[in-house]
This record gives structure tokens, sequence and C-alpha cells, in this order.
């Protein structure tokens, strides 16, 4: 029998816990985030390169997109309503967690390179990111 384990790159702070590169012989990056709390904000960036794909596997999440003429949409991924969001280059983009330990899986098309990474800081696009009571 010829298997092996590979360790897997983590990284934890006050926002959550990620699994990042999870299976480094593919093409591009699969990670994995826990999110611990839902008053944390993590936006924004965007990538001239890179698409992202992103699903919900536990809780929930708002979800912002922008892009460079100030525009901003919201989506909401679910474990209720299992979908992918793909994110494509030139749009700048965050979440919030709705719901403790919300689980996000995300497979990026390119490694993480540093240099594709453009940030914006929470409220450089006029947005709220409260949700409104229905």
């Amino acid at each position: 029998m010829n298997h092996s384990f590979e360790s897997i790159q983590y990284n934890e702070d006050d926002r959550a816990q990620r699994l990042l590169n999870v299976f480094p012989a593919i093409n591009g990056q699969l990670n994995i985030t826990h999110v611990n709390s839902t008053s944390h904000i993590v936006a924004w960036h965007k990538h001239n390169i890179q698409t992202d794909y992103w699903c919900c596997a536990k809780g929930s999440f708002k979800v912002g997109l922008a892009d460079e003429d100030g525009n901003v949409w919201w989506e909401y991924l679910s474990d209720k309503n299992t979908r992918v969001l793909k994110i494509p280059p030139g749009i700048y983009h965050g979440y919030q967690a709705m719901e403790e330990g919300s689980i996000l899986v995300y497979y990026l098309t390119e490694k993480y390179n540093p240099e594709d990474e453009i940030r914006a800081k929470v409220g450089d696009f006029g947005e709220s990111w409260q949700t409104q009571n229905k």
C-alpha cells in the first residue's frame, strides 16, 4: 500500500480558522474557512487574474460584490440553499457570517498570489453591511 499524508497550511486569527491549499496537487487552490463570529466583516479585495468559487458548507453568509464604478450587490449563501457563487476577476468581494460557526469552502483558479490581491476598506463603496429587518 502506497499512501501518504500531506500537511495542510493552517491560519487562525480572531475572525476565523482557515485550512489553505487543502489539495496542493490540483491546479488552483481549495480553502476552507470556519468563521467564529457574526460581527466581523471580511472585505474588500479583488483579483485581476484569479476567479473565486464560493460555497457555504454550513451556516450562512452575506456576500458583498462591488465594481470599480461603486455599484454594490448583495448575495446570500446558505447550507439550506446550496449553490456556488462565481466571482470573476475585477469584482471586489467580501463576506460576513450570518451564523456563528459558518463554514465557507472556496476554490481559487490560481494559487495564492499577494500580487493579485487589490484591497479596499469597508465603507469605500458607501455600502452598509447591516442586515435589514423584514
